[in-house]
């Protein structure tokens, strides 16, 4: 947690933010040069991620001329009021804003963390030059920006606005490696004859989960930190490699350590579409590669190339070389690509090393991930793997510190993931399935070549959880969404959930929202509460860590999520141990000790014994069934009331299982707890009595609820909605579809979208154009979708017409139930796929500019964004934040109006 500002400090390491230098040198290019001055506005109470919803240049209209003398209302100022500050940059782009004259402590004596969030609006200058010889191409040259720990930034002509809409692109702001520039067109093109200057404008949101508690550096004052760099990008039509985005297996005696490899490119200017691979020729007799599939990138966008490798014989070269062809129109290129191998010797008992292992997640994007090879071969028993989740900012591929913390076992391996990103979600959705899918790409990996069969894994095999901080949240997440999964977990100082860390109470969108609204906008972070599932765990092994004196995540964060645990059975399996005066981060020894290597010697070696035997009862609770697994072989498939908690109570007594449910309509019931079936006479469902032996003896073991009575079917209904950010978790590359004749804000909202699922999630997407997306030829039907724009694009607009949901298109008005959404207003909501009942689409729709650009900054990149199943989000968002929300809702069974978890 406290990503970079802590995280630095605690262990040492260089910057991690990604930083482009501009090249001022050139006389035959363009040129730019940023200001080190700073114009700052601020300090305003805001929440995290509250400036979703608000404007990002709050309290500011930048389609009006600026008053650098006006005063603007502040809660955080001494008579009530703030005004412009100046700040300077270090002549690098890095500037440092903090706001001393504020009470800090006075306001957090009362508020605690909380209070110490806060947003700012941050103001520089660049100018661009011609090239001093003359203009030689006709093209108006792009920037490539990267804003680093700023949340949003514009650029804006420093005169004649003439009303024009701000286009917000995101920053990067955790700061991660491995993150292109956003690349920005000017508003206004720059002059041919002389230097140009334009404002630009930055969300400076200072969040404790990023730049921590400024105790740690002895003060009382926030300090946020932004860096700015910015360079010409030059209207080439070509493709660049992009290095950073290469994904490339170790090698073990030669021999491939994962099938998966990719290669980074981006688009400096046009389509391009990459058709082909060879391997140089003194390669091709022990590696043949095939590319996966055709990857077209648009204008400006980075994709990874998935190539799948296969293996005739060992290597021992450190450079693999490639030879990509692409085409553009009736262009065609060819880029040499030289990639480095690490080669290492067979791990002994003695002697290993850390490796990297790939595999291809949601089928064809290459994900790398961390093994640390057990000590001995398997005897006749095969271990379970220990899967170890790294914290918040931890780049676990390129930072080895994480694993190696985590000390080698006897026989089990020790799995590392990457969770997408550094931050990825929390280890939540796409985060979490990544991570499963690591386990079973190892087991993959040894079952393909003889040698390390000794090593193998077994397939499906359940793990034991470790983490850290945001791993250590995660440990909690992903042990109580999937207990059946985890035979043991220890989750080292993890916080409860994001309100817990920081709570919201400074948030300026309760002013003004509806509490109703606000409830049903907040169910789309109760699947995320870890405290609301620990029912889950409660016969699950755990060894819960926390350093006394831990400055970063607040130890009473452990100590309540074993009391609350404890609170569902007082003898649950859970450990507590709190080593005094630790700190958060103690590497040496926060894994390594005896306590921890008996815990684990132990649970793995209980992770061969059943004890359904001895079951009495459990509750099982779940938010959304589709991201849940199952509790003793039980899963709940469906609930009565989506949006709500479901939770089922199964009581073993008298001969018989009992089992009473709330708000479930349908459940089934896993072949594994026949053993827990055994010798019952029945089992009844809220006092419905089914034989087991008739149960116990179909192939299909779901109950669905008709009404008031209990049947057993076949099959059962299934809901896989529940919110927007579930649009991440795609089976495929995500395709983003846009009208065939696009507005420049549609065109620039579908780049900047697939820049963003790049930069936060590693997640692959293609643009296409609505007929594209009708054609026979289309190949997106097994994956999410993204449908952008307002009445012209037609494949939305066909899609809407079917009326699958509550919204409609009519006479080319959108309407929802019948009444008309305002024309400025910004729509996301999810929609049945046309062509796979197990994927999405998500709508973001809006007919006007400013609708669009509020919609494409409430697409949940991040956590903590509250947009359920669908939002209707007006223009008073700007100022109010989720009081300018004109309805949001979650959808009942099949796609139909919930009227409980709704408000329009």
């Amino acid at each position: 947690m406290f990503a970079l500002a802590l995280l630095q400090t605690a262990l040492q390491l260089p910057n991690m933010s990604a930083t482009i230098q501009a090249d001022f040198s050139g006389a035959s290019t363009w040129r730019v040069s940023v200001s080190n001055n700073w114009d700052v506005l601020g300090p305003f109470p805001i929440h995290a991620r509250e400036q979703h919803f608000l404007s990002p240049s709050f309290p500011l209209n930048l389609s009006q001329s600026i008053d650098f003398e006006a005063k603007w209302p502040s809660a955080y100022a001494d008579n009530g009021v703030v005004g412009w500050t100046q700040a300077s940059s270090d002549g690098n782009g890095n500037v440092a804003v903090s706001f001393p004259e504020i009470r800090w402590t006075s306001l957090r004596a009362t508020e605690g963390w909380a209070a110490l969030q806060h947003h700012s609006v941050l103001r520089t200058s660049i100018t661009v030059s011609p090239p001093q010889h003359g203009i030689e191409s006709a093209s108006t040259p792009r920037l490539l920006v990267s804003l680093a720990q700023g949340s949003f930034f514009t650029l804006r002509p420093t005169s004649n606005l003439d009303g024009s809409i701000p286009r917000w692109y995101t920053g990067n702001v955790y700061g991660m490696d491995a993150a292109p520039a956003q690349s920005i067109d000017f508003p206004v093109a720059p002059s041919v004859s002389g230097p140009t200057t334009y404002d630009v404008f930055v969300s400076g949101d200072y969040e404790l989960r990023l730049f921590g508690d400024p105790a740690a550096r002895n003060s009382e004052v926030p300090e946020l930190q932004v860096s700015l760099q910015v360079e010409i990008s030059e209207p080439e039509h070509r493709l660049i490699l992009q290095g950073s985005h290469n994904v490339i297996p170790d090698f073990v005696d030669g021999w491939a350590f994962g099938r998966a490899l990719g290669v980074g490119l981006r688009s400096s200017e046009g389509w391009w579409t990459v058709t082909n691979i060879s391997v140089a020729p003194e390669f091709a007799s022990a590696l043949e590669f095939k590319l996966l599939h055709e990857t077209r990138l648009a204008p400006t966008q980075t994709r990874i190339v998935p190539l799948h490798l296969t293996q005739n014989g060992p290597i021992v070269s450190e450079i693999l070389e490639l030879l990509i062809t692409a085409t553009s129109g009736d262009s065609s290129i060819e880029i040499s690509v030289k990639l480095p191998v690490r080669q290492y010797d067979l791990w002994q008992q003695d002697t290993y090393s850390p490796l990297h292992a790939t595999f291809f997640y949601a089928t064809s994007m290459p994900t790398a991930f961390l093994v640390k090879p057990p000590a001995s071969e398997n005897g006749d028993k095969i271990f379970p793997p220990i899967l170890a989740f790294h914290g918040a900012g931890v780049d676990v591929i390129n930072m080895p510190f994480w694993v190696e913390a985590v000390p080698r076992q006897k026989n089990s391996w020790v799995i590392a993931p990457a969770g997408r990103t550094a931050w990825g979600l929390d280890w939540h959705g796409p985060s979490t399935k990544e991570a499963w899918g690591a386990v079973d790409a190892l087991h993959d990996i040894l079952e393909a070549r003889s040698a390390w069969h000794p090593w193998r894994t077994e397939k499906n095999t359940r793990v034991l959880l470790i983490g850290h901080s945001n791993g250590g949240q995660g440990t909690w997440y992903a042990a109580g969404r999937f207990p059946d999964k985890i035979i043991g977990a220890i989750p080292a100082a993890g916080y409860i959930k994001s309100q817990s860390y920081v709570p919201l109470v400074q948030s300026r969108s309760a002013h003004f929202v509806d509490p109703a609204l606000r409830a049903i906008l907040e169910t789309s972070l109760t699947p995320d509460d870890n405290d609301l599932f620990l029912s889950n765990l409660v016969d699950t092994t755990i060894l819960a860590i926390h350093g006394g004196d831990d400055e970063n995540v607040p130890v009473w964060h452990t100590r309540d999520l074993v009391g609350v645990l404890k609170a569902w059975r007082p003898d649950a399996n859970v450990t507590y141990q709190e080593d005094k005066g630790k700190p958060h981060w103690y590497p040496d020894t926060i894994f390594d000790n005896d306590s921890v290597q008996r815990f684990l010697d132990s649970t793995l070696e209980q992770s061969f014994v059943s004890e359904l035997n001895d079951i009495k009862s459990f509750t099982l609770t779940v938010a959304i069934p589709s991201d849940s697994g199952s509790l003793h072989g039980f899963h709940i498939d469906s609930l009565l009331i989506p949006g709500r908690l479901g939770r089922l109570t199964v009581e073993v007594n008298e001969g018989k299982v009992f089992v009473k449910t709330i708000n479930i309509k349908a459940f089934s019931i896993a072949h594994e707890p026949d053993v827990l079936l055994a010798g019952k006479a029945s089992i009844v469902v809220d006092g419905q009595d089914f034989d087991v032996t008739a149960l116990r003896t179909q192939s299909a073991k779901h109950l669905l609820r008709k009404e008031s009575q209990w049947e057993v079917v076949s099959r059962a209904a299934f809901s896989s909605t529940g919110r927007l950010l579930n649009i991440l978790s795609s089976s495929t590359p995500i395709a983003i579809v846009i009208p065939d004749e696009p507005t420049v804000s549609e065109n620039l909202a579908a780049r900047r979208l697939a820049h963003d699922l790049d930069l936060y999630h590693k997640l692959d997407a293609y643009i296409l154009h609505a007929s594209e997306a009708t054609s026979n030829d289309s190949n997106f039907s097994e994956g999410h979708l993204i449908v952008l724009g307002g009445k012209s694009n037609a494949f939305g607009a066909a899609l809407l017409k079917t009326e699958k949901t509550a919204f409609s298109l009519h006479k080319e008005q959108l309407k929802l139930r019948g009444q008309a959404i305002d024309k400025q207003a910004a729509a996301l909501f999810l929609h049945p796929h046309p062509a796979n009942s197990s994927s999405l689409v998500l709508f973001m729709y809006s007919d006007s500019e400013t609708g669009l650009e509020r919609a494409s900054r409430l697409f949940p990149i991040r956590t903590g964004i509250t947009v359920p199943d669908w939002v209707i989000v007006g223009n008073e968002a700007d100022v109010k934040g989720a009081g300018g929300v004109i309805g949001a809702g979650v959808w009942g069974h099949e796609w139909a109006w919930n009227e409980a978890v709704s408000s329009f």
